[in-house]
């Protein structure tokens, strides 16, 4: 019995198969699925039959989308899975069909690569959201549809524990580990994948047998090739993943409140904005300068500043300010003194002083209550800036994101193009925004190779999204973000390609318009900007372990 009091009965398939340890096999020569029109009531009783959801049924509206409505489909069944044998089956059925599979944890994916017009099977891992430490790896289990929100509470009740993922509540452990994570202990500990452990994967042989594979840290060959293929290689490339392991590197003996970073006790937030109708232009290339400055200066693993991060939240003239929203951990020594002289730095020469925000400061919601810099317990914090967020919580939300890592600040032309953009009258949307985010730190302390997501020296991230909720106002908006990101790496062929500047791009902020030459006109190609100098890796790992390619979307690693 797991300390949570939750019996971890989801354990992996350990039957070694093919002299792959922890394997199981299923081929055609197993039974097919029940028929579409079967009992869901059946299909439940049975541990190794997911009940599925067809056309007809009250629930398939709901599940044949996620949280973009832009993206949907009409698949012949949606299954929700309970078990890592019953996708297994599912996979195994598909593959003698060639039915089009794809997968869902949270539903937060930004392009159609879940839901589409070519999909036929949709694998809903939403169910599998169990988190329990597994005594048999010493390490964390974690199913792919347990949501940030639920991980964060279940390892800091239980074991005083975490991991350093995402900020976004409802996003599924599945796509946010595999793509890289990133979150407000990032300059600290790290990436969550830098904590990964293992991860089991239903994976399509070149017979088309499905098999459930765990592959971990301590493997060597094409297994320690899958691990690392899930440390930022994105998802739905190589196979289904049905439960992760975490366990920092170098965390010894058998304590499970010893083998993942505690959460400080407190946390220092802070926020402050500034109103549009008083920002000049001057005061705004000011901010975003020092915005960068502060960063360059403080990249490097280690230093005082590794507990803080910071977000500025560059909104369109629409929400009225823009808003800086600021964490410190509350053991870092002299915290208030390591907060006030970043806010320092990032506000000096601004003519303007920062005013309390206004609810439209950040995506984040409400922030007025931290004008004044406030230490809340880490638990209590984090609860209030995954929940608030008014974009996550709107269930007409259509959007639309691009990304970039810099190595070095925005150059002056740049801040100019974001100033006009952000101020363009063309548009009236509030959630329209462009959000710094701090990087650097603890996460540059690996080398690019050492996983998956190989953007291991920036300095900050960037995030250019547009969300809206109205089928009309889609051409409006996506020309908006095309536009200004386009403009602002102008000289980059409307990229942030790979530079002493930029670095490239985050996979879980997928862009589909990186593969279109009408948008990216550098020579650098999309997967480069993702991955890099470790996109040959990736592609000999899938060819390996998904040889038909079977496990695809728009911008899944191709075979080599």
């Amino acid at each position: 019995m797991s300390r949570t009091g939750k019996q971890p009965t989801r354990r992996s398939l350990l039957a070694a198969a093919g002299g792959v340890a922890g394997v199981t096999a299923l081929g055609h020569a197993q039974p097919a699925l029940a028929a579409p029109g079967g009992a869901a009531g059946a299909a439940a009783a049975d541990p190794v039959v997911a009940a599925a959801v067809v056309p007809g049924d009250p629930r398939y509206g709901d599940l044949r989308a996620g949280l973009n409505q832009r993206w949907t489909s009409s698949p012949d069944r949606i299954h929700l899975v309970s078990t890592t044998e019953q996708v297994v089956r599912i996979v195994a059925e598909a593959a003698a069909s060639r039915r089009r599979v794809t997968v869902r944890s949270g539903g937060h994916c930004y392009e159609e690569f879940v839901y589409n017009a070519d999909v036929e099977v949709v694998v809903d891992m939403s169910e599998m959201n169990a988190v329990y430490f597994d005594p048999d790896r010493n390490a964390f289990a974690v199913e792919p549809g347990a949501t940030l929100g639920d991980v964060y509470d279940r390892l800091f009740r239980g074991w005083g524990v975490t991991v350093p993922g995402g900020m976004c509540y409802s996003v599924g452990a599945g796509g946010h580990v595999a793509g890289g994570g990133w979150g407000l202990l990032c300059r600290r500990d790290g990436l969550i994948v830098d904590h990964l452990y293992a991860v089991e994967v239903v994976t399509v042989d070149a017979a088309g047998n499905a098999r459930a594979v765990v592959a971990t840290r301590d493997d060597t060959g094409p297994l320690h090739d899958l691990w690392w293929a899930h440390t930022g290689g994105g998802g739905g490339t190589f196979g289904i993943v049905t439960r992760y392991w975490f366990r920092s590197p170098g965390a010894a003996g058998t304590d499970p409140s010893a083998l993942l970073p505690k959460p400080p006790a407190e946390v220092l937030v802070s926020a402050l904005s500034w109103p549009w109708a008083k920002l000049t232009k001057a005061d705004f290339t000011t901010l975003v300068r020092n915005f960068g400055t502060w960063h360059e200066a403080q990249s490097a693993p280690g230093g005082t500043t590794a507990g803080l991060v910071t977000l500025l939240n560059l909104n369109h003239v629409s929400a009225g300010e823009i808003g800086l929203l600021t964490q410190v951990t509350g053991d870092t020594p002299n915290a208030e003194a390591v907060l006030q002289d970043c806010l320092d730095h990032i506000t000096r020469g601004v003519r303007i002083a920062p005013t309390r925000p206004s609810e439209n400061s950040s995506e984040h919601g409400p922030l007025a209550n931290f004008f004044v810099p406030r230490r809340w317990s880490w638990l209590k914090a984090t609860h209030y800036l995954g929940t608030s967020n008014q974009v996550m919580t709107n269930p007409l939300l259509r959007g639309d994101q691009k990304s970039a890592y810099h190595r070095r600040g925005f150059t002056a032309a740049q801040i100019s193009t974001l100033y006009q953009h952000l101020r363009s009258t063309q548009l009236d949307n509030p959630m329209a925004q462009v959000v710094v985010s701090s990087y650097g730190a603890q996460v540059n302390a690996l080398a690019p190779g050492d996983t998956a997501q190989v953007h291991r020296d920036s300095a900050f991230k960037v995030l250019y999204q547009a969300n809206w909720t109205e089928t009309e106002d889609d051409a409006a908006n996506l020309a908006w973000l095309r536009g200004l990101y386009r403009e602002t790496y102008a000289d980059k062929g409307g990229v942030p390609a790979p530079d002493r500047q930029t670095s490239g791009c985050f996979v879980n902020y997928c862009d589909i318009d990186l593969s279109d030459a009408q948008y990216n006109s550098s020579p650098v190609p999309w997967h480069d900007l993702y991955w890099g100098g470790n996109y040959p890796r990736l592609q000999r790992t899938k060819a390996h372990w998904d040889p038909t390619d079977f496990f695809r979307h728009g911008q899944s690693v191709r075979l080599p």
